[in-house]
């Protein structure tokens, strides 16, 4: 049952109520009086509120007052109404600012408004136009739902984050009739849902102070198998004293004397903590000393899990170059590192771990794979989200992207042709191709072509004069430092090389469509401007624009090189401008199969 149906009940039952209080003893004249002026007033109410909510609405009915920002958006809002229906309302907008207001309308922030939780767009509108009609609206779907198709949608990630949004709104804005029906809805999901989702339900019980879905909570965390670093970073300590409180009572029923085992627990729990706390400065340093003084593993203080929930991915990266741990090891809920990973959903965590051989096929005990876990936590608003060149993709959309590709990867796919690759005999235009094509991605594809690049661990060799170059378009190719032996030149150009390859098949392997965009904008200039003409006139031209100065910056550099050291097999300098497809490194990328993200 939704949000207006649960009201119109309510609302109902208290109108029945307040009917039956009249005397039995009308006659039917009066009743069907009553009944008609009943009728006109509902007909009225409904007027009311329809012109109401055209108000809300904008368009050529905008006579707001006052602005309130909202996840970027800008809502106009009109204060007499809301200070009318919201006890809050009526307190903010009596308070006169002392600063001067632009445009003569004070402007508000949702976020400095709610300090505790997050309210969006989308709730924020249901709750408006509840306030300007008394009407609510039904669920928007993109944000209330997730993209699992098997997905009941009572108790999934989204479903739960919309109810909580509304719950924080109701109670900050003092809509109590709402929060009624909302802290109802909760106290359904908390028994439903994974015991992880449970814990955003805890928070806004916390912080808004509802007593009874608070213990419903407690209660449901302490029969869950939900361990304790887990509870002692999500939940507030007030909470905390209480859940472990509960824990140590039910355990004391059911263990019996076992003091031996329990000192020897106490001891290691006590070293874990310090892994955990060298983890969270960030000091792998620390944590392979802390490692060498036990004998407590890695795998003992599950701090790939740790590091997977709660650390940020350079020290997740670096604790995978440790190979001290495994990487499929199961916590005490059956989750894997990249179950853990799935829930955060950070890309470069779950990149870095299947690149490592992170079991995609792996699941939890009750059967769900990391791709059914980012699925169920992944909202239609945010996978739906058109993909921009230039602009960074949707993080939940890249995350579940590279993971469905995962499970269904043909193992070959991911590996690039070394013949290929080996067209060219010299190391600095193999590097200049590479090099090339991994800049051009960094421009269209900031996000992907960084986290292949991470993967690859290219970031840490020194860049070959390409498209990035400092140096005019691409500086002095042949610059090189004159203290350094000719091996040890080779040697640093060769790590490069390997670099940039890895990041390729990198880029290849889990990001495949952008391998093919790429390769489409090297190998024909009219595809290439088509597929830049999206979004306002302005960003085209400024696409357009910066397409055509890539493009010559490519067609620079290979007549360049070729005129410099007058490779054989290549086309000459006359090639370039006479060629049909418009530069010469298209018909190099057409011969060698194309190097791209």
């Amino acid at each position: 049952m939704d949000y207006s149906s649960e009201l119109n009940s309510s609302l109902s039952f208290a109108s029945n109520s307040h009917l039956s209080n009249g005397s039995t003893s009308n006659n039917i004249s009066s009743s069907a009086s009553s009944e008609v002026g009943t009728s006109l007033e509902l007909l009225s109410l409904s007027r009311l509120s329809t012109g109401l909510e055209k108000l809300l609405l904008g368009g050529d009915f905008d006579y707001s007052d006052a602005e309130i920002e909202v996840e970027g958006h800008t809502v106009g809002v009109h204060r007499c109404l809301l200070a009318s229906q919201s006890p809050f309302f009526h307190k903010l907008f009596k308070t006169v600012s002392d600063e001067p207001v632009k445009e003569g309308k004070p402007k508000y922030s949702i976020s400095e408004l709610v300090p505790h939780g997050r309210i969006g767009y989308e709730a924020f509108m249901v709750i408006l136009n509840y306030l300007y009609t008394g009407k609510i609206k039904v669920y928007p779907t993109e944000v209330s739902t997730c993209i699992d198709e098997s997905c009941a949608h009572d108790s999934c990630g989204p479903a739960i984050d919309y109810a909580v949004q509304m719950m924080y709104a109701c109670a900050i804005f003092e809509i109590k009739e709402l929060e009624v029906v909302v802290q109802r809805r909760l106290l359904n999901f908390v028994d439903k849902a994974f015991v992880e989702d449970v814990v955003p339900i805890l928070m806004v019980a916390f912080h808004c102070g509802f007593k009874q879905l608070l213990a419903h909570c407690v209660q449901r965390i302490v029969r869950s198998e939900l361990n304790n670093v887990a509870m002692e970073k999500e939940l507030p300590h007030e909470v905390l004293v209480d859940v472990k409180a509960l824990c140590v009572h039910s355990k004391k029923e059911e263990e019996g004397e076992e003091q031996d085992s329990i000192a020897v627990d106490s001891v290691n729990e006590k070293r874990i903590r310090r892994i955990h706390k060298a983890l969270d400065s960030d000091d792998v340093e620390l944590v392979t000393l802390l490692l060498d003084e036990s004998d407590i593993t890695l795998d003992a203080a599950c701090a790939l899990h740790y590091a997977a929930a709660y650390c940020n991915p350079k020290l997740m990266n670096e604790l995978l170059n440790l190979k001290k741990a495994d990487i499929n090891l199961r916590n005490s809920q059956g989750y894997t590192v990249l179950h853990v990973a799935a829930r955060r959903k950070d890309p470069s965590i779950i990149l870095g771990l299947l690149a490592e051989g992170a079991s995609v096929l792996n699941t939890t005990w009750d059967g769900r794979t990391a791709v059914t876990i980012c699925r169920r936590l992944t909202r239609p608003k945010d996978f739906n989200e058109a993909m921009k060149h230039g602009k960074e993709t949707n993080k939940d959309r890249l995350c579940v992207d590279m993971l469905t590709r995962e499970m269904y990867r043909n193992p070959l796919a991911g590996n690039v042709s070394m013949s290929s690759m080996m067209v060219a005999d010299d190391l600095h235009m193999r590097l200049l191709f590479l090099e090339n094509r991994v800049a051009m991605a960094r421009t269209l594809f900031p996000l992907e072509a960084r986290l292949a690049m991470q993967i690859a661990h290219a970031d840490s060799t020194l860049e070959f004069a390409g498209l990035s170059a400092s140096k005019g378009s691409y500086g002095n190719f042949r610059e090189v430092d004159l203290n350094e032996i000719p091996t040890e030149q080779v040697k640093r150009l060769q790590q490069r090389l390997q670099a940039l390859q890895k990041t390729v098949e990198t880029g290849r392997r889990y990001f495949p469509n952008c391998s093919e965009v790429l390769d489409r904008l090297l190998e024909d200039d009219t595809l290439g401007t088509l597929l830049l003409e999206r979004g306002t006139p302005e960003e085209q031209r400024t696409k357009k624009t910066r397409f055509m100065e890539l493009k010559a910056d490519v067609m620079k550099a290979f007549s360049r090189d070729m005129a410099e050291h007058k490779l054989t097999g290549f086309p000459t300098r006359s090639t370039v401008s006479s060629s049909p497809k418009g530069s010469a490194i298209n018909n190099k990328t057409s011969s060698t199969g194309g190097f791209s993200l």
